[in-house]
């Protein structure tokens, strides 16, 4: 019985249109179309094919494709696209023993390990699982491999693109796009925790020493590999292919090594969790938000909520775990820095750990206990913060407060409108004074509110003249707050709602 079901299971997801559902005795009904993702013309911002404002609010869910059954893999887009999430990161071939590890339906990507031999079976999951995510309202960035199949024994591998031959890695790209060639909502994204190239960096350390160790020249170089990838998603696709990088960890995002690639529509920084609290990642966005030519910039990875602390090479447990409040300082200040949106990951949600699969790092429960974790059910108050004024005006603006602690912990990072209409601050710690500088924003009166991150909820702050510097003191619980100050005259709803009560 256990094989006929395994034979009728292979059968079904080799059908044209099929698609993962956990109505098993229901029809599959056709995934809507989403409109396709573009650089919107000011070149810092997303935006849909109708013009629409576009904010990436992403969830790192790398083994999905991997390591969930179908039921799993449904359960987890409807609870993600509930939470307000607009962006699924997903990977075709896996990190851990991807080609060689099936997945729960026994499944794996290529005939022996040949990329020119694809399993049409384990792609047809791929599609399917796209096309559940567009049923739910949600995009896939897709990753068409993890890093470590060009850099293996960096990783498990195998190492199956390589230098001498590019040939594969294009059709490869080819291949995958053409089968996605319909679907609208799929942003590719290469990389996968590996650096492109090796020089540059510090000719000791992170990532040369580990290269050398495994036995690549300081200055090796797989951006060839890379080219051919995107080239082949180009040659498959309908529309220009929207397409990100997902770098190692550190200061040294996509503009390190690849600023000049003509195939790169957004960089992207990693700041990670081996950096410890508090990385600077207001400075490693500020850094991409102002180089040319102009891309939008985002961090792909942050520290995952109820991730240890820097467990590498060995965790001390006294140091803990990264939670909520550390989430919530570095997607608000990287967006307030001039990020397009901002990626959110839970540490036992990117592996799906559980019962079926092991723990990594140190994670400290499951993945379906982890789904409804603080940080996981508060990311939508940032983007409904965004979207709730005009968003493609918004600029960075560090000059706009003037007296506050700076760097760590008590970092308060600024955000305005262009033309003064608006501005918010982000301030992670309650009872904590901070000096706005109000001649930055529009003349006349300001309306100013202290808006809850944690809740949604906004409370009005008083009003005052768009003139000289004032003091404004956080509430005394929290511990953070966005404090929103509003050109009075622009009549906008409270921060967080949407204008006349239409979402864009």
């Amino acid at each position: 019985m256990r094989r006929q079901n395994s034979l009728a299971l292979l059968l079904a997801l080799s059908l044209p249109g099929f698609v993962v559902s956990v109505r098993s005795d229901a029809a599959a009904q056709p995934a809507a179309a989403l409109p396709a993702i573009r650089v919107h013309a000011d070149g810092h911002f997303l935006e849909t094919a109708d013009g629409r404002p576009f904010f990436w609010l992403a969830d790192t869910a790398w083994e999905l494709i991997h390591r969930t059954t179908r039921d799993e893999c449904d359960f987890y887009l409807r609870t993600r696209a509930r939470q307000g999430f607009t962006v699924i990161q997903a990977v075709a071939l896996a990190e851990f023993d991807g080609l060689n590890q099936p997945t729960p339906e026994g499944l794996r990507p290529f005939a022996d390990n040949d990329p020119g031999r694809p399993n049409e079976a384990y792609f047809d999951r791929v599609v399917a699982i796209v096309d559940e995510a567009a049923r739910q309202g949600l995009y896939v960035a897709l990753l068409p491999t993890w890093g470590d199949k060009l850099t293996a024994p960096w990783g498990a591998g195998p190492r199956v693109f390589r230098l001498d031959n590019l040939p594969a890695a294009r059709a490869y790209g080819k291949y995958l796009s053409t089968r996605l060639r319909t679907r609208t909502n799929v942003l590719w994204m290469l990389g996968g925790d590996r650096p492109p190239a090796l020089a540059g960096f510090d000719e000791h350390g992170y990532p040369r020493d580990d290269a050398r160790a495994a036995g690549f020249a300081g200055d090796y170089d797989w951006r060839p590999i890379w080219r051919e990838i995107a080239a082949g998603i180009a040659d498959g696709s309908a529309r220009p292919p929207l397409i990100l990088y997902h770098p190692q960890g550190g200061p040294h995002g996509t503009s390190f090594t690849l600023q000049q690639e003509a195939w790169l529509s957004v960089n992207a920084v990693q700041s990670g969790h081996g950096g410890g609290h508090d990385q600077p990642v207001w400075e490693f966005v500020g850094h991409d938000y102002a180089l040319s030519p102009t891309r939008p910039v985002i961090d792909l990875e942050p520290n995952y909520e109820d991730h240890p602390y820097n467990p590498w090479p060995r965790w001390d447990p006294s140091t803990g775990y990264f939670r909520d409040h550390d989430v919530r300082k570095q997607v608000y200040r990287s967006v307030f820095a001039g990020a397009c949106g901002a990626t959110y990951g839970h540490h036992a949600v990117w592996g799906f750990v559980g019962a079926r699969n092991e723990v990594i790092n140190h994670a400290d429960r499951d993945w379906i206990s982890a789904l409804h974790r603080p940080a996981a059910d508060e990311m939508i108050y940032l983007r409904l913060l965004m979207e709730s004024r005009p968003f493609f005006s918004r600029i960075p603006d560090p000059g706009l407060v003037v007296d506050a602690p700076a760097g760590g912990g008590l970092h308060a990072c600024a955000t305005r409108d262009r033309d003064g209409r608006f501005a918010f601050v982000y301030i992670p710690l309650n009872d904590e004074t901070v000096t706005v500088d109000l001649s930055r924003l529009h003349s006349g009166e300001i309306a100013a509110w202290w808006y809850d991150p944690r809740t949604g909820f906004a409370s009005p702050a008083g009003r005052m003249a768009a003139a000289g510097t004032a003091k404004f003191t956080t509430p005394s619980f929290g511990p953070d707050w966005v404090l929103v100050l509003d050109s009075a005259a622009e009549k906008f709803p409270a921060p967080g709602a949407p204008a006349n009560g239409v979402r864009p």
